[in-house]
Formats: structure tokens, sequence, C-alpha cells
């Protein structure tokens, strides 16, 4: 699967968001992020626990294959 270029990566994520928020929420996470300083390993960690790298990546093929 060829990589997403960097404009290509956050007109997805922000789709991905208003798709799961809805705009105005979307907004807001967004606007949280870029505020406050965030521990993204430790988001990591919460995100991915007790899971598997190949769960993971099961996950995430059927994802991108829609």
């Amino acid at each position: 699967m060829q990589r997403l270029s960097d404009t290509e990566l956050k007109v997805t994520g922000i789709e991905a968001l208003n798709k799961a928020l809805g705009a105005a929420d979307a907004y807001r996470f967004m606007t949280l992020l870029h505020n406050e300083k965030t521990d993204y390993v430790q988001i990591s960690h919460r995100l991915y626990e007790d899971q598997s790298i190949d769960d993971i990546f099961a996950r995430a093929k059927t994802q991108w294959e829609g």
C-alpha cells in the first residue's frame, strides 16, 4: 500500500474525525490537541493495551481496505 502524503494524511484524519465526532466536536478535539501538552506515548499505551501487533495490524488493514 502506498503511503499517504502529509496533506492526504491530514485530510483523511480530519474526515475521520468529522465522521466520528461531527464537525463541531472534531474542531474542538483538534483545538484541544493544539493548545494542550499531550503525552502521545501514554495515549498509545492506553489505546493499544492488551493488543498484539498482529491484532493492531489486522484492524488497521481492514480500515484501509474499507
